[in-house]
């Protein structure tokens, strides 16, 4: 009876012990994650109140949120096409885009803009694949802003039946997404004034488009600008405003998918055949 009483005796401070490590444990990881959260929300951008404004409907512009994002369409009206598919920046919340959705919006086109798991498009890549699910036989670019851009050219790169051309805001094809020998187009947009931009990689990255890419410089543009969120770390003051950046944005993007010419329509790729040959002659 007495080694019976000193073992329980003994059995007890050792539980008292491993409950005091065990709750001294969950405090740390409490800590820890709520640490990183507060983290995270000071390295994230979010939009102003320019961009969530933008996200509502009126007689021009529908918009409706889904669980992978936002619809933005033209109002009264079938959509022209291509459909257009955003990727947002890094750290980015994909609202801040929603000023560059309507604008392409309000020209026709049905935009879509990704949500990305915790902001990030590496976490997303394939989100694509459920806006391209809803109007199948719709003909769609893709793209982005900065690292949206690299994740939405590596869709590309894998899908290149699913998308008529891709473009990049402030962003490059990295080796993963190369579109270099795909019977695609791109478009480059870039601000004179881009801060973030590694410039050195985009440079050898152009390898990595197709032959058909057109470039186009916004002169006073900068890094930010491409979306509606505000000065981001590491850029260069902008000379021209949010609004005209876009603006110049869209423009680029409208004379660049009017180029494209309607990929549903079988008399299109034989049409430039036709011109170019009687350009020739």
């Amino acid at each position: 009876m007495i080694y019976q009483t000193n073992a329980i005796s003994q059995a007890k401070p050792r539980r008292l012990k491993r409950r005091k490590v065990l709750s001294w444990t969950l405090a740390v990881v409490v800590v820890l994650v709520l640490g990183l959260a507060v983290l995270y929300k000071t390295l994230t951008y979010e939009p102003l109140d320019a961009a969530v404004s933008a996200l509502s409907s009126d007689e021009n512009v529908t918009v409706n949120k889904t669980g992978d994002g936002y619809v933005l369409e033209p109002a009264g009206m079938e959509a022209l096409q291509p459909n257009i598919i955003f990727y947002p920046g890094g750290l980015v919340e994909p609202e801040s885009y929603a000023l560059f959705g309507r604008k392409l919006a309000e020209a026709g086109h049905r935009v879509y803009i990704a949500a990305m798991p915790l902001n990030l498009a590496m976490l997303g890549q394939n989100k694509a694949d459920s806006f391209i699910a809803e109007h199948p036989e719709d003909s769609y670019v893709i793209g982005g802003h900065s690292l949206g851009g690299v994740f939405a050219s590596r869709y590309a790169a894998k899908h290149p039946d699913s998308v008529a051309g891709v473009y990049f805001l402030a962003s490059y094809a990295d080796d993963g997404g190369s579109l270099n020998g795909l019977n695609m187009s791109a478009l480059q947009i870039t601000g004179s004034n881009d801060g973030v931009l590694d410039r050195e990689a985009w440079e050898r990255a152009k390898s990595n488009l197709p032959d058909a890419t057109t470039y186009v410089t916004i002169e006073g543009g900068n890094h930010g600008q491409f979306g509606v969120y505000g000065m981001q770390k590491g850029d260069n003051a902008a000379s021209i405003s949010a609004e005209e950046q876009l603006l110049a944005v869209a423009g680029a993007m409208e004379e660049w998918m009017g180029s494209l010419g309607d990929p549903n329509d079988p008399g299109t790729a034989e049409d430039e055949a036709n011109a170019e040959s009687a350009s020739n002659e």
